[in-house]
């Protein structure tokens, strides 16, 4: 007699990816967009997972605020890190407690501060997540505190305010990128970083580079005297709700709101694919040590 663990529960086929990178969920704060990140996830099925950094916000996290959605997004990693999927969480600086345990293994599970994938046709991309170039970052983190719960605050206020506008008929608004569209200095901010990043890459001689951190997904080519380089970013889970994804190698940027697919599921579907996983409580325990050890 044939006994499965883990029952094959639903028919639907799980699109194969070579590499998956999400960041910038912030679990743990009201703008996380996990129920949408949950969707996404039942859907792939990748050979490596990458978790670019600011995954679990460590800056604002609350006993008081840990709603079941976020932790069912840890559940679904879990869960992949069961079916044999590598999972690298790379650090970033909401979550840069972690980085003391970098090359911290269990299993298929690694913590990172920065990595390096040799593709099949000879190309490597460099991932990390990018605030090693935040200037704010670097000589004044307390400033970058605030304005992180401030973020959160407007995100909070976007929700209600767009509560209000779907009553009335009218479309979803998103402040924050009214805000930045609106200062040239958070434009030039972007391109700096992007610039940098680029030119580093290029001086290493990666054919790609992978940041997350500035919440701007973005997959295009950048020249300098020295060369060219293909710049990624994974933009966000809080508004732009975007991920990279590897496959016939050739990296893309992937939309959420373009799959109808991912839309069309029942949040039953997603909620009980974790429900025969073991390893959840596990992970729970050892972030929880992470934060005491902090």
């Amino acid at each position: 007699m044939k006994v499965e663990l883990y029952p094959k529960l639903y028919p639907l086929i799980k699109r194969k990816h070579d590499v998956a990178v999400i960041s910038d969920v912030h679990l743990g704060t009201y703008g996380s967009r996990a129920s949408e990140l949950s969707r996404y996830l039942s859907t792939i099925d990748p050979s490596i997972l990458i978790l670019n950094g600011d995954i679990i916000d460590i800056w604002q996290f609350s006993k008081k605020y840990w709603p079941p959605g976020h932790m069912q997004v840890i559940k679904q990693i879990t869960s992949m890190l069961s079916r044999g999927i590598k999972v690298y969480y790379v650090t970033g600086n909401h979550d840069e407690m972690l980085r003391r345990f970098e090359h911290f293994s269990v299993g298929d599970f690694h913590i990172v501060n920065k990595l390096v994938i040799h593709h099949s046709d000879g190309k490597r991309s460099w991932i990390f997540h990018g605030d090693v170039f935040d200037v704010i970052m670097q000589h004044s983190k307390w400033l970058a505190k605030l304005g992180a719960v401030g973020y959160d605050m407007l995100i909070y206020i976007n929700a209600f305010i767009n509560y209000i506008s779907k009553k009335l008929g009218k479309g979803k608004i998103s402040l924050s990128k009214k805000i930045k569209n609106s200062v040239k200095g958070a434009i030039k901010h972007i391109n700096n970083f992007e610039q940098t990043a680029a030119d580093i890459a290029i001086e290493k001689g990666y054919d790609y580079v992978l940041c997350g951190h500035i919440h701007q997904p973005c997959n295009r080519k950048i020249i300098n005297g020295n060369g060219s380089v293909n710049y990624l970013n994974s933009g966000d889970w809080i508004e732009n709700l975007t991920a990279l994804e590897y496959i016939n190698n050739e990296w893309s940027v992937y939309h959420f709101h373009e799959d109808k697919l991912v839309q069309e599921l029942t949040d039953s579907f997603y909620t009980d694919e974790a429900a025969y996983l073991r390893t959840a409580e596990l992970f729970k325990i050892m972030m929880e040590d992470f934060i005491v050890a902090s």
